[in-house]
């Protein structure tokens, strides 16, 4: 596929689309440009809401909420019209595509493109049929003796699954229809109302799901859509007191302020954030690591927090490691993401390529060597581009072993023998994603189990709408996806019921 649609065409999507109850209006804060970070050409300007937008979207939302109009909807009635929400995004399906590539610099002809666009468009439709499949009330286990009263009535107690109310989705810019889809969806078949406000890097995804709310005839209020440059409007969606929930994707830091933001009022969270996941090669299958690097390299740039950045192989096969990784990056095509040929494009910022540059300095400092990339490509004098790069890192306590750098670097570290292995693995604050690969898998397994991570893959990953994913640790709090990323929009209501 080749882009070409115009920029104005671009410009021009970019004005007037922020989504307040049931209306699509004009923002009335700052204007701010949307860059192309693989050209950085300005490919939008945003006109952003204003505080008192913000305020309208939180009422909108709440008053929906209160109001009963879309909650007191059966399930089925829901699922009807959310249907129509996907399909009506699925029309959009090469726009969409588009968006990843100029705002988010996804390479059009990447697999990083199915996690963008195709794989959200149909985990939407799953999810909602998953929700259908799930009981709003359980029977509570009661023992016999506890279902009779004292006059010999019978006694019945229920857990009821209701909404949590009014939900703020603040999503992120690595995937950022996916990171969108999977808020509002869950959060809106689960009878929430909800207020979208998407990185203001990549906010045009985001304003699409407006559109695709008044196509589909969602009630006013029920889909809110805010965009912004600064985090003001983040801020108060965090804070509100008529804000129940706030589903935040983005780095451990920001996630420590949104819990903080969010503790006066006892806001329900559900928060994605930073990872630096193992990618374990265990003794019989070291041959299998030359791709290590590619992976994450061409998995965008490296900017996805469950990439395995921190590469096990045992310490006497790691020299011929190093060098198997390092073959393929020598023939990755890195440019702009718009040219099918293009395996890697950039990172998000100019910011983002300097963190790279520096944590490629600081491991150095720490012991590190550079095996291959370590800095800017030459002959692309614009862009966010950094090259792939392999660290031969002594220990685990480098800080590129440490630290979320977010961009196409690995750290590939020896262990000494499996006991070795888990204790580095687990010598991280992070615990979102790992990866185990071994032809003996009964030992692969054995491995996994002991890895401390919200997510582990064993010579193999999967992304489904039915199998949830979450961090431990420092790596966030609830599920997304699967039954417990639905549950997590609802809260429990114990019912004890008497016979007259």
């Amino acid at each position: 596929m080749t882009i070409h649609t115009p920029q104005s065409q671009l410009t021009a999507a970019g004005r007037g689309r922020l989504y307040i109850g049931g209306e699509a209006v004009a923002g009335e804060g700052e204007t701010f440009a949307v860059i192309n970070p693989g050209t950085e050409e300005v490919i939008a300007e945003v006109a952003g809401a204003s505080a008192g937008q913000v305020e309208a979207a939180i009422g909108a939302a709440r008053r929906a909420y209160d109001s009963g109009v879309w909650c007191d909807l059966p399930a089925a009635e829901r699922a009807q019209a959310l249907r129509r929400l996907m399909a009506a995004l699925a029309a959009q399906r090469d726009r969409l595509v588009e968006l990843s590539v100029r705002e988010a610099g996804c390479p059009v002809s990447s697999g990083s493109m199915a996690a963008q666009v195709h794989a959200p468009l149909q985990h939407g439709l799953d999810t909602i049929e998953l929700f259908l499949q799930l009981p709003e009330f359980e029977e509570n286990p009661l023992p016999f003796e506890q279902r009779l009263t004292p006059r010999g009535g019978a006694v019945q107690s229920l857990r009821r699954h209701l909404p949590v109310g009014v939900v703020a989705a603040i999503s992120a810019y690595n995937f950022p229809f996916y990171t969108n889809l999977w808020k509002v969806l869950p959060a809106l078949i689960t009878g929430n109302t909800v207020i979208l406000r998407p990185n203001p890097l990549t906010p045009l995804a985001a304003l699409v799901f407006g559109e695709a709310a008044e196509a589909a005839g969602l009630p006013p209020g029920v889909l809110n859509v805010i965009a912004e440059q600064g985090a003001g409007g983040a801020v108060a969606l965090s804070t509100h007191a008529d804000v129940d929930m706030v589903a935040f994707t983005g780095s451990t830091g920001v996630g420590k302020q949104v819990m903080v933001q969010a503790a006066p009022t006892m806001k329900r969270l559900q928060l994605e954030l930073g990872g630096k996941s193992a990618q374990i090669y265990m003794p019989d299958s070291v041959a299998q690591a030359g791709m290590a690097a590619a992976m994450v390299a061409m998995g965008h740039a490296g900017q996805g927090c469950a990439h395995g950045t921190r590469v096990f192989v045992p310490e006497a096969d790691k020299a011929q490691a190093l060098e198997a990784m390092a073959a393929p990056l020598a023939k990755v095509k890195i440019g702009d993401p718009a040219d099918p040929q293009t395996q890697m494009g950039p990172v998000i910022s100019a910011a983002q390529r300097d963190r790279c540059e520096r944590y490629v300095a600081l491991a150095v400092e720490a012991g590190a060597k550079v095996v291959y990339g370590g800095k800017r490509p030459e002959g692309l004098a614009k862009g966010f581009f950094f090259e792939p790069t392999i660290l031969d890192t002594p220990d685990n306590k480098n800080p590129a072993a440490q630290e979320e750098i977010f961009g196409p670097v690995v750290s590939v570290i020896g262990y000494r023998d499996l006991d070795h292995l888990v204790e580095m693995a687990n010598d991280s604050p992070y615990g979102l994603s790992g990866y185990v690969t071994g032809k003996d898998i009964k030992q692969a397994i054995g491995v996994a189990s002991k890895i401390r991570t919200g997510t582990v893959n064993v010579n193999g990953g999967l992304l489904s709408a039915y199998a949830s994913s979450g961090g431990w640790k420092q790596s966030g709090v609830g599920r997304e996806r699967g039954v417990e990323g639905l549950r997590v929009y609802q809260q429990i209501q114990a019912m004890n019921i008497q016979g007259a």
